[in-house]
């Protein structure tokens, strides 16, 4: 009689469905993980545009920038190039880690501002909105709400991080 080599098919389809069960348990872990990354880079990211905001504010004294791009990357720091942001923040729309952010300055001379980081597919890049004021404290609307349409409304349903 001869000896067979090699693994039969019921033994190759227990081996495949095993694998399946596993990726089955893993893959949702991994997804829920790049959103827990990608929303703690937004919140690093929106603490990063404020500082630099503050800095700007303090160093010009002329209130906040118009626009993210008077803070962008130049050789010789201007008002209008003041060389804070790297260019992924210090664009006209940033996006950065499935985030997308938009700032606007406002009351008179530009005395007060708002960002706002929310995902770019709800769900799948992220959960959370975050935003952040002239009081430079990062929130968070853990349902994903719309992003705060001025300063005042960075607080509710916005909570400190």
């Amino acid at each position: 009689m001869r000896k067979q080599k090699g693994f039969s098919l019921i033994e190759l389809l227990i081996v495949v469905a095993i694998i399946l069960i596993i990726a089955a348990i893993a893959v949702p872990n991994l997804l829920r993980s790049r959103i827990a990354a990608n929303e703690a880079s937004a919140a690093a990211s929106i603490r990063t545009v404020g500082t630099a905001l503050v800095t700007y504010f303090s160093t010009y004294n002329i209130g906040f920038p118009t626009s993210l791009l008077d803070m962008s990357p130049n050789t010789s720091a201007t008002s209008t190039s003041a060389d804070l942001l790297d260019s992924v923040l210090g664009a006209a729309a940033p996006t950065k880690s499935g985030y997308l952010f938009t700032y606007a300055a406002e009351g008179t001379g530009n005395s007060q501002y708002v960002i706002n980081a929310q995902p770019q597919a709800a769900g799948s890049t992220g959960v959370s909105t975050f935003c952040s004021n002239e009081q430079n404290t990062v929130r968070k609307d853990p349902a994903g709400g719309a992003a705060a349409a001025n300063s005042a409304g960075c607080t509710t349903p916005f909570n400190p991080l």
